[in-house]
């Protein structure tokens, strides 16, 4: 993946983005990336599980087990903290966002009152 380095900080971000549709199993996760970010997130399970992991255990989403066709399967969905998180960490995207786009565009940083 090309944009290893880009997307390393904002992975927890991207994650409750996607959970906040609603619940996922793991691979579900890395299957709705790849496929909202046009195929450019396409990211190993290796850096995908632990990241549900340490969101799990932040009490950011919540996780339970089912069966589905014989197979034990984790289902993550967002807690309300989850769901605190992810409108903090999506402002602080924007302002970021805004930001990078105003350096790297030339364009005037907007005034804030």
């Amino acid at each position: 993946m090309r944009h290893k380095q880009q997307i390393r900080g904002h992975l927890d971000l991207l994650t409750l983005s996607v959970l906040a549709d609603g619940p996922l199993h793991g691979y579900a996760v890395i299957e709705r990336l790849r496929a909202r970010s046009g195929e450019v997130f396409d990211l190993p399970e290796g850096s995908m599980y632990p990241a549900l992991h340490r969101l799990e255990r932040s009490d950011l989403i919540t996780a339970e087990w089912s069966s589905v066709q014989g197979r034990r399967r984790k289902t993550y969905r967002l807690t309300d903290r989850g769901r605190r998180a992810l409108s903090a960490q999506r402002r602080d995207w924007e302002e970021f966002a805004t930001a990078v786009r105003s350096v790297v565009g030339g364009a005037p940083w907007p005034a804030t009152n």
